[in-house]
């Protein structure tokens, strides 16, 4: 039976937003449009847990790990960004957090490059 990822992911949104949305009428988040914010930011979280999932059961052609890896990660900057932005109200610390997001990211992605391929051994005919 194939694995229901979306499905799966569907049940997590859904989740994610029904507890902030109580922690929001209990009063914990106080601004509803955090509420926005942080659901962007935990389905990033939720994204990068699934790129794990993801790295133990490939698909044969589905999106692959590290594609769904640096999915969460730009949902998890683009909700901590907003979520900052909100709460700080500096546009300075909202750009740093970008630049370093994206920073790490670009290292992530270049680091692969640098590693050392095995030559095939000769094989003698």
């Amino acid at each position: 039976m194939a694995r229901q990822y979306e499905m799966l992911s569907m049940g997590a949104l859904l989740v994610i937003a029904a507890v902030l949305l109580v922690a929001f009428a209990v009063g914990v988040i106080t601004r509803f449009d955090e509420v926005f914010a942080l659901i962007i930011a935990l389905y990033g979280i939720w994204t990068m847990i699934l790129a794990g999932i993801r790295v133990r059961n490939p698909e044969k052609y589905g999106r692959g790990a590290y594609s769904t890896l640096m999915m969460g990660a730009l949902l998890l900057l683009l909700g901590g960004a907003w979520e900052f932005q909100i709460r700080f109200d500096n546009l300075i610390i909202t750009i740093a957090l970008i630049l370093v997001v994206i920073g790490i990211l670009a290292v992530a992605t270049a680091l692969p490059s640098f590693r050392q391929k095995k030559e095939p051994e000769p094989t003698s005919n």
